[in-house]
């Protein structure tokens, strides 16, 4: 309304300035009253171009990128210019809003673990995040709008996406045959379809390890119980001589001894895994355990073997005497088990140069194991050659105890094995948990 007037009030008021300036100079010559009219006609003609002048520098203004200030024209429109400006750069800010809150919900998406791929109703890819194309091994710029059944020809998600039936997830092998990926769809808006993937290949690797180790503590604690009861069925219905009957009792402690062999370890192993790791600050001497490990590798051993012991430290360890033992007697009892009679076992601890690592090392000269078994030995009940094993008196839990012990002490497990040239095992321990028994003394004794 304001505009308006203001409008009005400039035309009104160039009338007048006008008819007035033409009246005067009309009056020279006796044409007054023409004078008015020509005067009043080139005064609202005047006002008339500024507005017109006015508006074509806004129209100019609004036909470019409104990079720069509308013009600052005064009247009805200068105010206009002023308000579509203020218009603009508020639709601006809003969809400057909108573009960052879309910018951090994509980001978030990225961050999932999880593939997300969004579907058009043909299909076709619209979206998706980096673990999706790594999961369905697409390209996410140049595979936008190509239909997704032409680029993963998996047939069980081909059938599942063109059945339409998405009430259940729909499991497959990834592109490259390394994966085994967990697809769900659902289906949203006009037609659309989000895809959402999942890597379960540990999840089932780890589900197929907890069934073998059922199966095989099953088996592993059935069979000594089998030859029990049947020694117990014969004591009991089968009067034995003087010569059998400690034959006999000898095999049923042999498989007693190896029923509570195979639970010691299983307790072993559930307290390695329940509880927290050994602290830093309580410090064992690392020849009491060279001491104890190699006094149970002679008698396991009972002259069979050559053994011989390489201290080229003297240090002492930082960490849980027991386990430590533990891990020591298991490398050093394996070596003695899988080395046939007259081999050579060599037992060595040392300080490793640069890092000052402490490496216990244990060498023999046994049947060896094959490249495709190395990474697998610290599985449990995993066994080379099961039945070897087994007459060896092994529970096939010894190497996943070393290697959760080592662990527990911030160090590694390395292995170098070759059939039929022997076998290296090395314990390697952090820098932080050794010290040089002279500084030790000197630390004790200022």
């Amino acid at each position: 309304m304001n505009l308006s007037l203001g409008r009005l009030a400039a035309a009104l008021l160039g009338l007048a300035l006008g008819a007035g300036l033409g009246w005067l100079i009309g009056s020279f010559s006796n044409t007054a009253a023409w004078g008015a009219g020509v005067g009043a006609f080139l005064g609202v003609l005047v006002v008339g171009l500024r507005e017109a002048a006015r508006a074509a520098r806004f129209l100019e203004w609004l036909r470019g990128a409104q990079a720069t200030p509308a013009p600052r024209d005064a009247g009805f429109w200068g105010e206009v210019g002023y308000r579509v400006e203020r218009a603009l750069r508020l639709r601006e800010r809003e969809t400057e809003a909108e573009r960052e809150r879309l910018r951090q919900f994509l980001r978030a998406i990225e961050a999932s673990p999880n593939g997300v791929l969004l579907l058009d109703a043909g299909d076709c890819i619209e979206w998706c995040n980096a673990r999706a194309a790594d999961h369905f091994g697409l390209d996410p710029q140049r595979d936008r709008r190509q239909k997704l059944t032409n680029l993963l020809r998996a047939p069980a998600f081909v059938a599942h996406l063109q059945g339409g039936a998405f009430d259940e997830a729909v499991e497959f092998t990834g592109p490259e045959g390394r994966t085994t990926l967990s697809v769900l769809v659902r289906s949203y808006g006009d037609g659309l379809k989000l895809v959402l993937s999942q890597d379960v290949t540990e999840r089932d690797r780890m589900d197929t390890m907890r069934r073998d180790f059922v199966a095989n503590v099953s088996h592993e604690i059935r069979t000594p119980l089998t030859v029990l009861a049947g020694f117990v069925e014969t004591l009991a219905s089968v009067p034995l001589s003087t010569i059998e009957q400690p034959r006999v009792l000898n095999l049923m402690r042999q498989q007693t001894t190896r029923i509570q062999t195979l639970v010691d370890d299983l307790l072993t192993l559930a307290k390695l895994e329940g509880s927290p790791r050994p602290g830093a600050d309580r410090w064992v001497s690392a020849d009491a355990l060279l001491a104890t490990a190699m006094t149970d590798a002679e008698l396991l051993s009972a002259g069979r073997h050559d053994l011989h012991l390489d201290k080229a430290a003297d240090v002492d360890l930082a960490g849980a005497e027991g386990e430590l033992a533990s891990a020591m007697g298991n490398l050093l009892s394996n070596a003695v088990r899988y080395t046939p009679d007259g081999g050579r076992i060599d037992v060595r601890w040392s300080l490793r140069e640069g890092d000052g690592c402490a490496v216990f090392e244990v060498a023999d000269t046994g049947i060896g194991i094959a490249r495709e078994h190395l990474s697998r030995l610290t599985e449990r009940f995993y066994r080379v050659d099961g039945s070897r094993s087994r007459d060896t008196g092994g529970t096939g839990l010894g190497l996943a105890i070393v290697k959760h012990v080592v662990q527990r002490h911030g160090g590694e497990l390395q292995v170098e094995s070759e059939p039929g040239r022997g076998s290296r095992f090395r314990l390697v321990f952090p820098a932080a948990r050794v010290r040089q028994r002279s500084a030790a003394a000197l630390a004790t004794h200022p």
